[in-house]
């Protein structure tokens, strides 16, 4: 969660623009509507996909609520195994691709890692494509470069070769994509949009345009095909300098282009990018062109998200609540009513929110903060303070291991409202939780006490001291401001 410039819990970050690529991997944690944050859908959608075994499932079900990215799934896995329950490499390879779409890089990367070093599984070239892509995210690009640099060169296939330009083109590192682009044209003669798709929305992001035709018209030349990825990003290069004759333009030669299969997702593109030209009536056309394709979805999940954030940009009401009627027929989870609750919250139903909100606590499913994060931002910005705090209380209430975290939030929000009493009782809260496994960041609170420079009395002040050192919390810098201000008596600043 992020409120103004503090660290309380960090979001994904955002865009001025959208990635052209697609929206099948975003994950909804804000109403930023206009971002549709995506990557690696690119690669590794090919790993095989046998029928699902009870094993599987049940192992992917353990798994699956360990959300916090700082907690191990690898005793998870070692429970499994002392058990003497089977796990192959292919079930495991299964349940990577699934963390991967939910952008759970950490445990994806866990599970790649322990796959090879605890059960001495041979690699194939997906499997380390993947583990490049998942270093990449994880440690970092340098850290992505030196494991690609070990691979032994039978494994430096082409897919690999596309992961390691895909990590560069995701840290616009233009010249070295440049240099790896050129490398695969040298060694390899591949008849696949892939890499072309890669750089051009690398010069996408960098808005370097010009470069978008010229390799178009090599993707040509070569009689490589363009796919919907390559007409998406075309499409939104033109979004980006407002030329409505040109996403006009694209549109007809995508109608008209052969063999193309259009998916749902890249009408979910068109109809962005419609809407950010202007072209409402003509985006709502792509959305039911958008809705026609449901039935041949197999994630119909990430579609029905599509659909309700678009309608909630429009501000169409009515079409967000038929839209939820033909949701709710399929299995829904958390991922559904955070969409559903943020786009409501988009068109300032907060009601109609809260009752959606109601809904997902009455369905007992694994408990999930961003939910109730969105309707506590919500209330907070309202001024409704009673019902922000009664969410937080919900929320530690139900053990969320980030319960502290939760009072700084309130801390925070306590003050943007000029609610100081409130603030110091949730700091008081905040220390009295804490334990040795969940101390927040020196920045979170350094944060809370620069928010309460020189607004709270001494009294106070010496109380929270008084905490800390009971708790054994030990933060000199943060300690030496709360000293400082009971002994200056008037201000933290010192």
């Amino acid at each position: 969660m992020r409120v103004g410039n503090s660290p309380i819990k960090k979001r994904p970050s955002t865009n001025s623009r959208s990635d052209p690529a697609g929206s099948e991997d975003e994950e909804i944690r804000t109403c930023d509507f206009n971002n549709q944050n995506v990557s690696g859908r690119f690669f590794y959608s090919s790993i095989s996909n046998p029928t699902n075994t009870n094993i599987e499932e049940r192992l992917y079900r353990r798994i699956s609520p360990v959300g916090n990215p700082n907690v191990s799934v690898v005793p998870i896995l070692e429970q499994w195994v002392q058990e003497g329950k089977p796990v192959s490499q292919i079930e495991l390879q299964r349940i990577i691709k699934e963390l991967r779409i939910f952008k759970r890089f950490h445990h994806a990367l866990e599970i790649s890692q322990w796959m090879s070093d605890k059960r001495y599984m041979h690699l194939s070239t997906k499997d380390v494509a993947a583990r490049l892509d998942l270093i990449s995210k994880v440690h970092g690009l340098d850290e992505a470069v030196n494991y690609f640099n070990d691979i032994p060169a039978a494994l430096k296939i082409f897919e690999v070769y596309s992961t390691l330009l895909n990590c560069y083109a995701n840290e616009k590192s233009v010249e070295k994509a440049e240099e790896i682009m050129q490398q695969m044209r040298d060694m390899w003669d591949h008849k696949t949009p892939i890499c072309y798709n890669i750089m051009m929305n690398l010069y996408y992001h960098t808005e370097d345009y010009d470069k978008l035709d010229s390799l178009m018209s090599e993707m040509e030349e070569k009689g490589i095909p363009f796919d919907t990825y390559t007409f998406s990003i075309r499409m939104s290069a033109y979004v980006a300098i407002s030329d409505v004759e040109g996403v006009n333009k694209i549109m007809e030669k995508v109608e008209s282009y052969p063999g193309l299969v259009l998916d749902w997702n890249f009408y979910s593109v068109a109809a962005s990018s419609h809407l950010n030209v202007g072209l409402v009536d003509k985006a709502v056309e792509m959305l039911k062109k958008l809705e026609d394709r449901l039935p041949t979805v197999n994630r119909k999940s990430f579609a029905f998200d599509a659909l309700l954030k678009s309608y909630a940009l429009i501000g169409n009401r009515d079409e967000l609540y038929r839209i939820w009627d033909l949701y709710k027929k399929e299995k829904l989870f958390n991922k559904g009513y955070k969409s559903m609750i943020c786009s409501l919250l988009r068109i300032d139903d907060v009601e109609g929110a809260a009752k959606i909100y109601e809904e997902w606590e009455s369905r007992g499913l694994p408990f999930d903060f961003l939910i109730p994060d969105l309707m506590i931002d919500t209330y907070f910005r309202k001024g409704l303070l009673e019902k922000a705090e009664a969410l937080v209380d919900k929320a530690i209430a139900k053990g969320d291991e980030s319960s502290v975290e939760l009072w700084y939030y309130l801390v925070i929000r306590s003050l943007e409202h000029n609610q100081i009493s409130k603030a110091v009782e949730a700091l008081k809260k905040a220390i009295s939780v804490w334990s040795p496994g969940s101390k927040p960041s020196k920045e979170t609170l350094s944060v809370c006490l620069e928010y309460l420079d020189g607004k709270v009395d001494i009294e106070g002040a010496q109380m929270s001291i008084n905490l800390l050192r009971t708790e054994g919390i030990s933060y000199a810098a943060s300690h030496e401001k709360w000293l400082n201000f009971t002994r200056g008596g008037d201000s933290m600043s010192t």
